[in-house]
This record gives C-alpha cells, sequence and structure tokens, in this order.
C-alpha cells in the first residue's frame, strides 16, 4: 500500500503495471472534446471519445462530478471525470469545479477498489481547465491516497 502520490516522467496513456488500471482525465460538461489530453487519448483508443459523446447526447449539459468508466483493453480503463464547467474562463474564474473532482474522485475511488485498480493520470485540471496542482494534489490525497490507492501522476519529458 502506497501512501503518497508517486511522480514519474512519462506518458499518462502508457500506464506502468499489468494490474488493473485506470487513466483519469477530467472533462467538460458541455460535450466539447478537442484539446489537451484528450488529444493524447483519441491518438491511441477511439473509445473514451465515442462513450463521452454518446453520454453527451443521451444526457444533455452532463453532470458535475459525475465519472464514466470505459474500458480500453481487459485490464485498463479510463475515467472520464466531469471536473470543468465549459471550456472558457469567466473573468478569472477557470472552468475547473474543484468540488466536481473530489466528487468525481471519490466515485474513481470506489471502482478502483472494485476492480483492485490503480490509477495513473496527467497532473489533472491544471492545464487548460486552469487549477492549481497543490489544490489538485490535496483531493487526491484526501479522496484515493488515504484509502491506499496507488496513484501514479506522469509528466512528459
Amino acid at each position: 500500500m502506497e501512501n503518497r502520490i508517486r511522480y514519474v516522467k512519462g506518458d499518462a496513456t502508457e500506464p506502468h503495471g499489468s494490474d488493473n488500471r485506470i487513466i483519469v482525465h477530467i472533462c467538460n460538461d458541455i460535450g466539447a472534446w478537442g484539446a489537451g489530453f484528450v488529444l493524447a487519448l483519441s491518438r491511441k483508443w477511439k473509445e473514451p471519445e465515442e462513450e463521452y459523446r454518446r453520454w453527451f447526447r443521451e444526457e444533455g449539459k452532463l453532470v458535475q462530478g459525475k465519472i464514466q468508466l470505459v474500458r480500453l483493453e481487459p485490464n485498463l480503463f479510463v475515467a472520464n471525470l466531469i471536473g470543468q464547467e465549459g471550456i472558457s474562463f469567466k473573468g478569472s474564474v477557470p472552468p475547473i469545479r474543484y468540488a466536481s473532482v473530489e466528487k468525481g474522485l471519490n466515485e474513481v475511488a470506489n471502482e478502483a477498489e472494485r476492480l483492485n485498480a490503480s490509477i495513473h493520470m496527467p497532473r489533472i485540471g491544471c492545464g487548460l481547465a486552469g487549477g492549481k496542482w497543490d489544490e489538485i494534489e490535496r483531493i487526491i490525497n484526501k479522496t484515493l491516497i488515504i484509502k491506499g490507492i496507488s496513484v501514479t501522476v506522469y509528466d512528459l519529458e
């Protein structure tokens, strides 16, 4: 059981290990897919984008804090986590919604426990969503690390 986030140089679309693994990333609530980490996901797998777009077509505006777990390979999943309101800053307010990220990571924790899976991610919410890593890291510690779930964060070289 790890009790801290592991930071590595590498690509979050190539998560380390052979156990059950969940790649987590932040999505917006308006059905927009096409910038940031999702481009790397879409280059490698078609399912995350297809499922996200289907979800949006069926639901309309997506609910903050919900996740959609998509199987990519027998032991590899992606969690589309709705943690961003729209895609633009509103004045000085970034699209990231920390409370939604926390709610979504609690759902991810439940899935990780059910699947006995480790969690893998880039520095979620800190690119186009405008979030601060210190805040995201606190949420990861509060939702995943405290439950003994292994979390690896990937920084591209």
